[in-house]
């Protein structure tokens, strides 16, 4: 079963997987995007930029679509994730950021080969105990996420992975996907 795990900042979508593939040994982990390019040195702007964020979308479907013939697989984030960021921060950059063309079928091609989407809501009650990096823009993302994920919004989801929300406890969420993966 091929997962992505998505959310905004701060909602333990990296908390999920470690426990997840701790309940589930055979599954490899990959990690999120950003992580994977700061490890290559990429330089990063000091908070949010449209530029940054389209590293890291381009970064996650070329992840995707490498590990295309694998089975057993979580990555932390896929593309959802990053149009949803895109979508805020743009508008706040003061312009409308748009997938198109060549992107748009990459993205439809990377969602395609998931079977699931693990979606980690934010909370009202917020599970982090320590203060979180842009709150306002937490919040606005969550928002775009939901409706992406809930209406399929951008039309990406009809022939793509099944959507799963999770919520609860840490043991919660993990049992949520083991259901849904057909586990007793």
């Amino acid at each position: 079963m091929r997962i992505a795990v998505t959310g905004t900042h701060g909602t333990g979508k990296t908390t999920l997987i470690g426990d997840f593939v701790a309940a589930h040994p055979g599954y490899e982990s990959v990690p999120e995007p950003y992580w994977l390019l700061d490890q290559r040195d990429m330089p990063f702007a000091d908070g949010p930029t449209a530029a940054d964020l389209e590293q890291q979308l381009d970064q996650s479907c070329r992840l995707i679509l490498e590990h295309a013939g694998e089975r057993d697989v979580v990555f932390d984030r896929c593309p959802l994730d990053f149009l949803a960021y895109l979508d805020v921060v743009s508008a706040d950059e003061g312009f409308e950021w748009l997938p198109q063309g060549s992107l748009l079928g990459r993205i439809a091609r990377a969602l395609a080969t998931l079977d699931l989407v693990v979606f980690v809501p934010l909370l009202q009650r917020d599970e982090i105990e320590v203060p979180i990096e842009y709150p306002k823009l937490r919040a606005r993302v969550d928002r775009r996420l939901k409706a992406m994920l809930r209406q399929d919004d951008l039309g990406l989801l009809q022939d793509g992975p099944r959507i799963l929300e999770v919520s609860g406890s840490r043991a919660g969420r993990v049992a949520q996907i083991a259901e849904a993966l057909g586990e007793a």
